[in-house]
């Protein structure tokens, strides 16, 4: 019993630590912001972030009143929900909708709190601060949906309260009947050694009553379940799952449905080249005056190209005189000539010499080529970048992309397998989105695209309405209320920045490896299955042993137990449990070979 007080007391700690981390989102909002005072009869130019009589003042954040106008730099936290009034830059909105590239934002755009500024310095008008942010909806969903979880009914705890009471109402039962009423009714059990030499009735009836409460095992109920879910438990940390709770495991159990995220799940979650493209020049001459032009730059497409060239130990040629034009691309002196890096009509206007569009095309079929007959999976979330030098134009083409995680084919085949469908569940864009589904197997039945957290967690809700068992598998803070809302939330953990998906969820893959939910998912199965068995044997033995114990056999068959033998039967009951729930230890893992 002090076993299972232990770990539902661990369980419990487990579930308040999961609640009140999720106030660690709130950190991904700065505390100060930059309020932007303007004369009242100004008005600033549409392609102009500040006036000339602007000034910036920094003032808490709740102090930000909706209609106020900020200033956010190239890598700040946008402090609160709003819409760009002025300036042009690129967004990293991952932690929101999963998409791992940036996102284009000018006037109009709408921007979301705790998203990050990555090129220029943007203007903005706040719509929504404090509570009713984007990110604090988020906060109160996951709150929300981990109050709402069901209770799981415990069979072996429901058992074991009244069982004691009942075996000492038993034992007294016993007792009265051989004394006043069984020794006249089968006088012939007086001869047997348990009644004494004398033929004692009160002597019967004492062994009887006490083989009763000796015999009868409570242990065995009570070890049942925690045995097994300890072990269960401690194997899945060894392999690299962490299981919160017994309760976790038997929802594990019985899931029918796995809806996974794209970005970061199935996908490795960071852009990396995929194919580099040129018509004249070696791809390694191209990349390196690209990863030149971006070697200052901090946007992820920028650290790509430039990880690039450090992988191919690529030397890159001095530039001079850099510029960033924020949405839109790079440009740099090298060798006496300019070079740009960004989007093909940017590149293009950079110099007098206008663009080829054969050769674009050519660029682009050779770069499709390139990707369809690779066997990285690499071309998925696909953005072209476009390299150009001064007197020649467009010289060549860098494709940066999302790779598919090399187990996301297998770890959707293995459930299907298993009789558990799949579902897609993503903030991205439906091209991408397809295109991922057909590749690891999902249909397009069971892919839907451009959902915010909202709607991932209306989805999973709906499902569970209609009486399915649902796993939600995610890595990011947009995922964070649907992994909470699911019967069993999986995270992957990936970055200390996606620490909210791992406090909403009940299962944590800390090897970041997406097979490991197909193991999971088997461990719990064996482990429950273990507790039923421990159950089942617990049990019949009680219903069998306690009526022996009680001299069921006596009058017919002359067999009655004695003290000495209840004692070492009920001893061997929990041994048999405890035994029973080590040979989960043999388990074994189901993608050992194909992680």
């Amino acid at each position: 019993m002090q076993v299972m007080l232990l770990g539902r007391s661990l369980e419990e700690r487990a579930k308040l630590k999961a609640s009140s981390d999720m106030n660690e989102l709130l950190s991904l909002i700065s505390t100060q912001s930059r309020l932007v005072i303007t004369s009242s009869d100004n008005n600033t130019a549409a392609d102009s972030v500040l006036s000339p009589d602007s000034i910036c003042i920094n003032v808490p954040v709740d102090e930000i009143r909706a209609g106020d106008s900020l200033l956010v730099l190239p890598g700040e936290t946008f402090p609160v929900d709003g819409s760009v009034l002025a300036g042009r830059s690129v967004v990293d909105e991952s932690m929101l909708t999963g998409e791992s590239l940036p996102v284009f934002k000018e006037e109009g755009c709408s921007v979301s709190a705790g998203t990050i500024n990555w090129d220029g310095p943007l203007r903005i008008k706040a719509s929504s601060t404090g509570s009713n942010s984007t990110i604090s909806k988020i906060v109160r969903m996951v709150e929300d949906a981990q109050g709402n979880a069901a209770p799981v009914q415990r069979l072996a705890d429901a058992i074991a309260g009244p069982f004691v009471y009942t075996i000492m109402s038993l034992s007294a039962v016993t007792f009265a009947f051989w004394y006043y009423v069984g020794s006249h009714i089968f006088p012939d059990v007086l001869l047997n050694d348990i009644a004494g030499p004398d033929g004692d009735p009160l002597a019967l009836s004492l062994k009887l009553a006490v083989d009763v409460l000796v015999v009868s095992c409570p242990c065995a109920l009570g070890l049942a379940t925690p045995t097994a879910i300890l072990i269960g438990t401690s194997l899945g940390a060894k392999r690299g799952y962490l299981i919160r709770g017994g309760d976790v495991l038997e929802r594990l159990a019985s899931i029918d449905y796995v809806a996974l995220d794209k970005t970061g799940t199935l996908t490795e979650g960071r852009p990396v080249v995929s194919g580099v493209a040129s018509l004249r020049y070696e791809e390694q001459e191209v990349l390196k005056l690209a990863a030149a032009v971006e070697k200052t730059a901090t946007h992820p497409i920028a650290k790509a190209i430039v990880n690039e060239a450090d992988a191919l130990n690529l030397e890159t040629p001095e530039t001079r005189g850099q510029l960033t034009e924020p949405g839109f691309g790079t440009l740099a002196e090298i060798d006496g000539r300019l070079v740009a890096v960004g989007a093909l009509e940017w590149v293009s206007r950079r110099f007098q010499k206008k663009k080829d569009s054969s050769d674009v095309v050519k660029l682009e079929s050779y770069l499709d080529n390139k990707l369809s007959s690779t066997s990285s999976t690499s071309r998925y979330s696909k953005t072209v970048v476009y390299v150009g030098r001064e007197g020649e134009g467009i010289i060549g083409a860098i494709a940066i992309s999302d790779c598919l995680r090399q187990d996301a084919e297998f770890t959707v085949a293995r459930l299907q397998e298993k009789g558990i469908k799949t579902v897609l569940l993503s903030g991205d864009r439906e091209g991408a989105v397809a295109t991922v589904a057909k590749s690891v197997g999902i249909e397009s039945k069971s892919t839907n695209y451009s959902l915010s957290p909202e709607k991932k967690l209306e989805f999973i809700s709906n499902l569970q309405s209609s009486g399915h068992r649902v796993a939600m598998v995610g890595d990011g803070i947009n995922d964070a209320p649907s992994l909470a809302q699911a019967d069993v939330g999986i995270a992957l953990k990936i970055e200390a920045q996606e620490n909210a998906a791992s406090n909403a969820a009940s299962v944590i893959l800390v090897r970041n490896k997406l097979s490991h939910v197909v193991d999971a998912l088997s461990l719990a199965q064996a482990t429950m299955s273990k507790v039923y068995q421990n159950l089942a044997w617990a049990i019949a033995y009680n219903v069998i042993s306690i009526p022996i114990a009680a001299g069921v056999l006596l009058p017919q068959y002359d067999f009655a137990m004695t003290p000495s033998l209840s004692g070492g039967l009920m001893a061997l009951s929990s041994i048999f449990v405890v035994s029973n729930s080590l040979l989960l230890q043999l388990h074994k893992s189901e993608t050992s070979g194909n992680s």
